[in-house]
């Protein structure tokens, strides 16, 4: 098994490059989803999140707002390292177990692990291969207002909380450039699939 660790700046394009490695027979893992499934109602991160941060970030349902838990913690950045520090160990639990049982379903499976912050987290020691999908700040900008509505200064401010993508790329095994047509991330991407193929082998 080819456990690689897919990553990228905010509004990079990492699903749009791991949904195209999925169709390809790869597994996804991705650490968002199990980020929400440790914070549901009840659980013992969503618990820690509350004593933390307060009733006033629950929704009436009981769930945690997650937009408003964001403003909060991407103003502070001991904020942020203090919800870091709650939710990363119940995911890396949930993360491991996905992993052995992706293992036991297929041995020689390639598995996304998509972590958006796998490098700011230092957790390339835990993959095999690092992999980053790269689109320029000014690019990142543009689609963070565009999807997600935010003006000019709410993108900035998310992305000022991560590593500048520049900083990721020398520690980088692998690149997607995003930056390009749709046409053109699949090209780059049928020739990574075949590297990732041949990695696999190796490591066996």
């Amino acid at each position: 098994m080819l456990n690689v660790g897919l990553t990228g700046g905010i509004a990079s394009g990492k699903s749009t490059v791991a949904a195209m490695l999925v169709a390809k027979g790869a597994f996804h893992i991705d650490f968002d989803v199990l980020a929400h499934g440790v914070e549901e109602p009840d659980k013992p991160a969503w618990r820690a999140i509350i004593d933390a941060f307060g009733t006033e970030i629950l929704n009436e349902d009981g769930t945690i707002n997650r937009d408003g838990l964001g403003a909060i913690v991407f103003a502070d950045e001991n904020k942020m390292a203090q919800l870091n520090a709650i939710v990363h160990p119940a995911v890396l639990t949930a993360w491991h177990r996905q992993l052995e049982g992706i293992k036991e379903e297929k041995e020689n499976a390639i598995v996304l692990s998509d972590v958006p912050l796998l490098i700011e987290a230092g957790m390339q020691q835990m993959v095999d291969v690092v992999l980053l999908v790269y689109v320029s700040p000014e690019v990142q900008l543009r689609r963070l207002m565009s999807r997600n509505g935010y003006t000019r200064k709410e993108a900035i401010s998310r992305l000022r909380s991560q590593m500048p993508i520049h900083e990721k790329l020398p520690l980088a095994d692998l690149i997607v450039n995003n930056e390009g047509s749709r046409d053109e991330t699949e090209q780059q991407v049928a020739a990574l699939w075949q590297e990732l193929v041949r990695r696999e082998r190796v490591k066996r």
